[in-house]
């Protein structure tokens, strides 16, 4: 495990690259936005490559902010219809940068934050923040850390814990698009999807739940059984095994050509298929180049009671899980 000077913002803040590498797999993680720059892994045949979406520098991640290129998502991933929410009777304006809704964390969110870092183990680096109280609208004081793991067979375990000095609501994740063959090789979408859910929350056009529960069975939402994915998924999964204490496996990704599978396993409730329809033409990648696996409480939760809840209280302990393994077949 090494550190290095990576570059430096605008304001002459240093970012820092993590390295970490174990079982066949070397991952790089960015103080910045608590970035997952590149996972290496090796395909069939050992041919070495990088299966995470990202940039050589870090004017790449300031010039395209806008997918959130493998980053720690906060203080809430996805979307909060309004841009508002309300707890124990007290409404809370959130900045809106997603039309009239707020996205991931509202403007500068935790993606967008230089995060403190500390080796964690031999194989592990944890980065830290404090989200102020009334950050991005959010209330609270919020301790927040993230410890970026790789265990003896190189699954990489991404480790959320939160604390907070007033009621406040928290759903982080990491939103790393995926390409097995390897990054820059052209589209993912012929990868092979499953998701072990039954159900996903419907939206509206702007991306909001309606509030309702949607059978999977017999639509393009199928992914109970391996099947390759199609254009145009964004989409929040209900996982069949709900919130657990442990991670439990819940998805796997998988490419018949390079023979690379991603396996999934979380703490959480639900999961984000994304498959970066959005890319804007000025991206290295294209539409479709990458497949999001974000791991997350519903979007939009805190204004659905029937969801469940993202509520984080005094003396409480966000805990949240989420394990990536790599193997080949």
């Amino acid at each position: 495990m090494r550190s290095e000077l990576f570059g430096t913002l605008p304001d002459g803040t240093s970012v820092h690259r993590w390295t970490l590498e174990r079982g066949g797999v070397r991952v790089r993680v960015l103080t910045y936005g608590g970035i997952v720059q590149s996972a290496q892994v090796p395909d069939r045949s050992g041919l070495v490559a990088s299966v995470a979406l990202g940039f050589e520098g870090l004017d790449g991640y300031l010039g395209h902010p806008g997918p959130y290129f493998g980053a720690l998502v906060g203080r809430y991933a996805n979307r909060i219809a309004g841009g508002a929410f309300t707890l124990d009777g007290r409404t809370h304006r959130l900045a809106r940068n997603d039309g009239p809704n707020s996205l991931h964390g509202g403007e500068r969110g935790f993606d967008k934050h230089v995060w403190e870092a500390e080796p964690a183990g031999d194989h592990g680096v944890r980065l830290s923040r404090v989200s102020p109280d009334g950050e991005e609208g959010y209330p609270g004081r919020l301790a927040v850390a993230a410890t970026y793991a790789l265990d003896a067979a190189g699954a990489l375990t991404i480790a959320y814990e939160a604390t907070t000095d007033a009621p406040t609501v928290v759903n982080l994740t990491n939103h790393t698009y995926w390409n097995l063959a390897g990054a820059g090789s052209g589209s993912a979408l012929g990868h092979e999807v499953r998701i072990a859910a039954s159900r996903i929350t419907p939206t509206d056009g702007a991306g909001i739940p309606t509030g309702a529960y949607e059978d999977v069975a017999g639509t393009r939402f199928d992914f109970r059984s391996a099947r390759p994915a199609g254009p145009g998924l964004d989409h929040n999964y209900v996982l069949d095994k709900g919130v657990t204490a442990r991670p439990v496996p819940v998805a796997a990704l998988s490419d018949p050509v390079s023979g690379r599978t991603l396996s999934v396993a979380t703490t959480e409730p639900g999961l984000q298929l994304y498959t970066a329809d959005h890319f804007a033409a000025d991206l290295p990648f294209a539409p479709g180049d990458g497949i999001a696996l974000e791991t997350q409480h519903f979007p939009d939760s805190p204004n659905r009671p029937r969801f469940p809840s993202a509520t984080l209280r005094p003396g409480e302990v966000y805990a949240s899980q989420t394990v990536y393994g790599f193997s080949v077949r």
